[in-house]
């Protein structure tokens, strides 16, 4: 079994896959060899190894698992494996209003935490882009950001909110570190790290709703899109490689429902 993991990992990292998709990809299939231990690797005991997952876990997130289990049967095994991929439930995330989005950041009074809050919601950051950033990925001049290597490998960049350009200059300045939030320890923040800053900020903000930090990227688009900002410009703002990634946010966006008057209303 092991054995066939670091195949999945040499295979992968040949590749050029990124560690978050190979991370991923082996906890996957390592999940399932281990299930597979005593009825063998082959398609019924995947069946049953995703039945068992779908009892439990969202569709989306049996999803992934389809996609790493298809993967390590045809580029390891050499076996094509026919499984659909679970019909997903289309639910959608709340948002934070605007007001809320204020409240989270003045409720956070560490400089450093208050500024990760303010790039995730306004630059639409994902928390592995927060993460990755250094000091040299900031423009000022151009009133830039430059996003490397970020999801599917891809650069993009991403316009520094006029509303901060002062502070995170300033922070800038007295950060002594290559990476611009680093640790205590000097290294990089972890991802959890930024769901529990994000956490706490909300619990003393008194919102009521789920906060983690992809919300805010959430937020994001949907305001923008509520301010009448291109969906094109959108997608490329949050690095969509498929437009069909950003049209989530028409769904997500209250603004033309509220502006629909009622037939009620001629009555």
């Amino acid at each position: 079994m092991d054995g066939l993991l670091k195949k999945l990992e040499e295979n992968l990292k040949l590749k050029n896959y990124s560690q978050q998709t190979i991370k991923s990809y082996l906890n996957h299939v390592g999940n399932y060899l281990k299930f597979a231990k005593n009825k063998g690797v082959n398609l019924l005991s995947v069946k049953e190894f995703l039945i068992k997952k779908l009892s439990k876990n969202e569709p989306s997130s049996v999803g992934h698992n389809v996609f790493a289990l298809k993967y390590f049967f045809k580029e390891i095994l050499h076996q094509e494996i026919e499984i659909p991929n679970p019909k997903r439930n289309k639910t959608i995330p709340e948002i934070l209003t605007i007001n809320e989005i204020k409240k989270l950041i003045n409720s956070t009074n560490n400089i450093k935490h208050k500024l990760i809050i303010k790039l995730l919601y306004g630059c639409g950051l994902r928390v592995s882009e927060i993460v990755n950033l250094e000091n040299n990925d900031l423009n000022f001049d151009e009133g830039l950001i430059h996003i490397k290597l970020a999801k599917g490998k891809k650069d993009r960049f991403v316009k520094i909110p006029d509303s901060i350009k002062k502070e995170i200059k300033s922070y800038c300045n007295i950060n002594n570190s290559k990476i611009l939030f680093p640790s205590n320890r000097r290294g990089k923040l972890t991802t959890k790290t930024i769901q529990k800053i994000v956490q706490n900020s909300a619990k003393k903000a008194g919102i009521k709703k789920r906060v983690y930090p992809h919300l805010l990227r959430h937020s994001f688009a949907t305001h923008l899109l509520e301010q009448g900002t291109d969906l094109r410009i959108i997608q490329k703002l949050l690095g969509h490689s498929d437009i069909k990634t950003t049209q989530i946010y028409t769904h997500i966006s209250q603004a033309n429902i509220k502006n629909i008057n009622s037939p009620l209303e001629n009555i």
